[in-house]
């Protein structure tokens, strides 16, 4: 139960509580699924089957821009379904990554071959395109232009390894930067913000690369169980002779190695996230940028130095990440929270890692950058005496059974596939 993990941090405790009873709307405000075509509600439905992480952020942006992105993301998880889908021959995948933005235009291309999870999205791909094609033309170009230049660097990568770190970066841009950048021209064509955050495409980049990075880093054991690489060979050769090898308990230390080493890498982009952020000035946009990339931040930090990585799925706790979605809301309170990411991170290097130097330097870098909040905003770290956390703690868990079961009956009524 996620009442039961977070028992030991009572703040994630109340807003768990506070979600529950409707605090979530603070931050993703129900949308008026019955104004909407019959065919951008269906859009809608597939971005809550298909999205684990962004379907809440995206319907929470503000005018034109949320459809715009609604099915930018489904142009891409269409796209990206075509690249993981093993049971598609070569020689007929990367025709069709190279040339996948054109079936934006054509109204009655589908593909119904697919074996992947989320195939629906191409069984259906004509919903989708419909609803591209009744976006406005600056929405279009950039969406037409990101979707063709991501399919090509997908088949690039189908043909050979990332293996230098520059590989990595490369691979990294090309599945994920250039969401980064796509997203950024999408917010300033929306003119909700400023033309220099569609223009500065680095910093765009780095938005994406740290997101992609830490995913790739969580995901080691899923990805080699099923025969998929995305560790940099020029990384993980230097402490195994076979990526697989980190699985095995006798290679731990080596594990421990390759994968601090890779944290340290994606830390970098993090003084980039944060002169990213601070240029945003609408707020539904500033959430969905900062959330998942204080979420990323909490991740590394669960991630480094952790057996874990190699022998099971590393999460961080639904209180956690609640917590996290109803405090990232201004500028002051994300460098607050990087800034102690960073801290829990540095209690953990040790003092043999090979990778110590590097890591310590760019933790000093992302502490300096976030130092201005760290003495303005108070602790997040709550002290309470023994007696009012246990009697809090009792009341939490009544509370909880009680909510648990009383919203799962009223959500069925609310949900938006029933309107």
């Amino acid at each position: 139960m996620d009442f039961l993990k977070s028992l030991g941090h009572p703040e994630e405790i109340f807003n768990l509580l506070k979600f529950k009873m409707g605090g979530c709307r603070a931050v993703m405000p129900k949308l008026d699924y019955e104004s909407m075509t019959e065919s951008l509600r269906t859009c809608y439905v597939y971005l809550n089957q298909t999205s684990r992480s962004f379907a809440a952020v995206i319907q929470a942006l503000d005018g034109e821009l949320r459809h715009a992105v609604c099915i930018f993301y489904l142009v891409l998880r269409a796209l990206d379904t075509v690249e993981d889908d093993m049971s598609i021959p070569l020689e007929k995948k990367v025709p069709m990554l190279n040339d996948f933005h054109t079936y934006l235009y054509q109204a009655e291309w589908r593909f119904t071959e697919s074996q992947e999870k989320d195939r629906r999205v191409l069984e259906d791909f004509p919903t989708i395109s419909l609803e591209f094609r009744n976006l406005g033309q600056e929405y279009r170009d950039v969406i037409s232009t990101i979707c063709h230049r991501m399919g090509v660097g997908m088949a690039e990568f189908l043909e050979k390894k990332v293996g230098s770190m520059k590989d990595w970066d490369q691979y990294c841009h090309y599945v994920a930067g250039l969401v980064g950048i796509g997203l950024s021209q999408l917010f300033s064509a929306s003119q909700l913000e400023d033309p220099e955050v569609g223009w500065d495409t680095e910093l765009a980049n780095s938005m994406g690369l740290f997101l992609q990075k830490t995913n790739i880093i969580r995901d080691y054991l899923e990805d080699t169980q099923e025969g998929r690489a995305f560790w940099p060979q020029e990384a993980w050769s230097r402490f195994a002779g076979h990526l697989e090898d980190f699985a095995q308990p006798e290679k731990l230390e080596s594990a421990l190695s390759c994968l601090n080493l890779l944290v340290t890498d994606a830390l970098r982009h993090v003084p980039d996230v944060i002169a990213y952020l601070a240029r945003l000035r609408n707020q539904s946009v500033f959430n969905f940028c900062a959330i998942p990339q204080v979420m990323a931040m909490a991740t590394l930090s669960t991630c480094y130095n952790n057996p874990m990585v190699f022998q099971g799925v590393v999460k961080i706790r639904k209180g956690q990440a609640v917590t996290l979605m109803m405090e990232a809301t201004n500028m002051t309170a994300v460098q607050s929270i990087i800034g102690q990411y960073s801290q829990e991170i540095l209690q953990k290097v040790s003092l043999t890692d090979p990778s110590r130097e590097k890591t310590l330097h760019i933790l000093a870098l992302i502490r300096e950058k976030s130092s201005l909040s760290q003495s303005i905003l108070p602790s997040r770290t709550h002290h309470l005496s023994p007696m009012y956390l246990s009697a809090a703690m009792l009341v939490a868990a009544l509370s909880w059974q009680y909510l648990s079961s009383t919203i799962a009956q009223a959500q069925g009524t609310g949900d938006m596939q029933g309107h």
